[in-house]
């Protein structure tokens, strides 16, 4: 047993206190883990979109002083009551949502989406007494999705955390946590392309390259890239993307000028852009009879998609998935284990590694787009 099981434990963290403000490394106390949770030391995080999202308080309700991080690599430093398959010293991946194994999604070999444990943004402590792990002095700090891996040690639902390779290395199988797995899966566990086959990504961010990297992996001829930032097309070569098109460089929609290109339509379409228009671009840009495209980005809380039904009756197929359909604790380690048998490739995703006392450098990076995953070391 850890020599700091049961005990408050000091540690940094970088505390968002305000909205779109710089965050504040703070002395935080993070509790014992009660019933059900884990307590971990992070040693790697890293900063992912939707973090930056909200972050700057962008469409939810506005929640400070706050956590972030949901993607990070750590050690279990110490279990609560009724944990059984986790202990002390195990490498894991904490995730934004979760597992139970009970509910009926747990129990469906089709659904990922845990009754108990799934993604709750607006949630900022533990389910199991509704108070936060986390305080400053007394006062409060909020959980963000169940992770907050923006602090040296954090409280997690066990249900939340995968058990991984203890050789993996956790600077680089950090970024499993969410949006690699994301577009990843949406590709092989979704999509399911076949050798030899056509797709279209939407989107060239690091969401949109992970699904790129599963139809290399899936053996696709050809993958075209779309996106309206001809900078991006450079760097998605190096994951298997072979032909590029920009909305912008057309006077018709894209999916016209993508089904003259594959002489009617891709086979399959991942769409990871979040925008309402490049969804039914996905969509109408599939070949009919068997085409499938796969929905992967959030789009605004109004949108609304609209396209005529016959595409539907002439066989095209649309779906949406949720972390690319990956059951965290059942399905994160094979994926680590595809990293760690060089079948999937992670570095390139890596774009930036600095230390956590940097941490907003992190958040400049990605504002200004320069950035696909940036680590950050804790112990920096």
């Amino acid at each position: 047993m850890s020599s700091t099981a049961g005990k408050v434990i000091k540690c940094r963290a970088a505390v968002a206190w305000e909205a779109g403000k710089p965050l504040v490394m703070e002395e935080v106390e993070v509790a014992p883990p009660q019933a059900m949770e884990v307590r971990l030391k992070i040693l790697y995080t890293a900063l992912c979109h939707t973090d930056v999202f909200f972050w700057e308080a962008k469409g939810q309700n506005p929640l400070f002083p706050r956590i972030f991080g949901h993607e990070a690599g750590g050690i279990i430093e110490s279990v609560g009551e009724g944990v059984t398959d986790l202990a002390p010293g195990d490498h894991v991946l904490p995730v934004f949502t979760g597992e139970c194994r009970e509910c009926a999604h747990c129990l469906s070999e089709e659904s990922n989406m845990c009754e108990l444990l799934r993604i709750n943004t607006d949630r900022g402590v533990m389910i199991n007494d509704g108070k936060s792990r986390f305080s400053i002095n007394g006062k409060p700090i909020y959980h963000f999705v169940g992770t907050s891996t923006f602090s040296e040690y954090t409280v997690v639902h066990s249900g939340c955390v995968a058990k991984i390779n203890p050789s993996a290395p956790l600077n680089t199988v950090c970024i499993l946590s969410c949006g690699i797995s994301t577009g990843l899966g949406a590709t092989l566990n979704v999509a399911k392309p076949t050798r030899g086959s056509t797709v279209a990504v939407f989107g060239l961010g690091a969401v949109g390259l992970a699904a790129a990297e599963g139809a290399r992996i899936a053996g696709a001829s050809r993958i075209i890239g779309v996106d309206l930032n001809p900078r991006r097309f450079h760097e998605a070569k190096k994951f298997g993307v072979n032909e590029f098109v920009n909305p912008k460089d057309y006077n018709k929609p894209v999916q016209e000028v993508i089904a003259e290109m594959t002489n009617g339509g891709v086979d399959r379409s991942i769409e990871c852009v979040g925008n309402i228009d490049a969804m039914v671009s996905a969509f109408e840009c599939v070949r009919d009879g068997w085409g499938v495209a796969v929905l992967v980005g959030v789009p605004h809380k109004d949108a609304s998609f609209k396209t005529h039904p016959v595409n539907f009756l002439n066989e095209r197929t649309l779906k949406g998935t949720f972390f690319g359909n990956y059951k965290p604790r059942s399905d994160l380690p094979a994926v680590v284990e595809m990293y760690m048998n060089k079948e999937l490739e992670l570095e390139k995703f890596i774009t930036h590694e600095i230390p956590f006392s940097e941490i907003n450098e992190a958040f400049d990076l990605m504002l200004q787009g320069d950035s696909l995953r940036c680590v950050i070391r804790m112990d920096g």
